[in-house]
């Protein structure tokens, strides 16, 4: 299983923790799972990610000293860089562990691949000039000819925001949105110039307005991460194609031939669709609106007891675990998405309403609590 893993890998996240007290590897792997589920998708569960081999095994160094324990977290992953972001700053996000209060801070990310685009442009170096040495003098004309397929082509910055470009998108009718530099690079090997990255999932105030004044075709890696980004590019800019790289894949590791055949099979989006019925707000006390507000960006919950009044104000990483030690709750409101794990623990424990950003499709609703989603709420009239 190591072996596979190995050529598997494409990123690997190191992190440092600072911990309070004494603690053992155990108590920080529970942390790493405990703290970091139900932040986002359930697609982004750290179980979930080493079930489908997605993220491989966590390591975790430590060492305790004068009652202080410090170590290293080490995450190795195969997902696209937008997820592999996204887990590290969870990661990040850790307060706890244990009973003892703890800080964690991202080292850096690895790029794998990049580490080994290294040594083997190294050795190439090392057996050219061998090659210059042994063979006959021509090689000196080869040896500038590799070299030259080893430059990166140059790539401009376009718009306020500095993003990475081809020299033709200020010129060009027609652009071809990527997502980041890397892409940028691998097209314009291919010939192709009228290029500009989108440079992460929010999308920058130049693509929107770009995408309106051009004709915009979206060329988006074959991931998880190009699906968010295709999501959001269809609700904020003016996108007229979409085309994707194979399943799997991402556009920076795409042939030249497989960049063409992607282009030319590009597909017209479909104009949106009327907008359905909007569904009546559920009615509920003014005191759960006004919390409802106030959470919105926090990352944090709020228990309240059947008076309304509030019981304890928490992280949501620690909202399952508290769930199950505190008594009379009545209505859990938070910053975060509704899992099976919350639904599970709130029938348990006699919670009529749990309340929060988002739902879970995966989640299956119980008789005995309501689950409902920040805008669906509105004030009792």
């Amino acid at each position: 299983m190591g072996s596979s893993q190995t050529f598997t890998i494409k990123y690997v996240i190191r992190a440092k923790f600072e911990i309070t007290g004494v603690v053992e590897k155990p108590d920080v792997i529970g942390a790493v799972f405990g703290q970091t589920e139900g932040l986002f998708s359930p697609e982004l569960d750290l179980r979930e990610l080493q079930k489908s081999g997605r993220v491989g095994r966590i390591e975790i160094q430590l060492q305790s000293k004068q009652d202080k324990t410090t170590g290293t977290i080490t995450i190795p992953t195969s997902m696209d860089r937008v997820s592999t972001s996204l887990t590290a700053a969870s990661i990040e996000s850790i307060n706890r562990v244990g009973p003892c209060a703890a800080k964690v801070t991202l080292e850096k990310i690895e790029d794998v691949r990049q580490a080994r685009r290294k040594a083997i442009i190294g050795r190439a170096k090392e057996i050219l000039h061998k090659w210059t040495i042994e063979s006959m003098p021509s090689v000196d004309e080869i040896f500038k000819e590799v070299a030259e397929t080893l430059k990166v082509a140059k790539v401009e910055k376009y718009g306020p925001e500095k993003l990475s470009a081809g020299p033709e998108v200020s010129s060009a009718k027609e652009i071809i949105l990527v997502e980041g530099r890397a892409d940028i690079i691998n097209l314009m090997r291919c010939g192709i110039y009228n290029i500009i990255a989108v440079e992460g999932a929010r999308i920058p105030e130049t693509i929107k307005r770009i995408s309106k004044e051009k004709e915009s075709t979206a060329f988006l890696d074959g991931d998880r991460g190009g699906d968010l980004i295709l999501k959001e590019l269809q609700q904020v800019a003016t996108i007229k194609y979409v085309t994707r790289a194979p399943r799997g894949k991402e556009v920076e590791d795409l042939n030249c031939r497989e960049i063409f055949e992607a282009l030319k099979n590009k597909k017209l989006i479909e104009e949106p669709s009327k907008p359905k019925k909007e569904k009546p707000k559920i009615e509920v006390p003014k005191e759960i609106v006004q919390i409802a507000k106030e959470l919105e960006g926090t990352l944090e919950a709020v228990l309240l007891n059947e008076k309304m009044e509030q019981i304890e104000r928490l992280p949501v990483s620690q909202l399952a675990e508290k769930l199950q030690q505190i008594k009379d709750v009545d209505t859990a409101i938070f910053d975060g998405i509704i899992t099976q794990r919350i639904v599970d623990v709130a029938s348990n424990r006699s919670i009529k309403n749990v309340i929060a950003s988002r739902i879970s499709e995966a989640v299956k609703t119980p008789l005995n609590v309501q689950l409902m989603t920040f805008p669906e709420i509105k004030e009792t009239t």
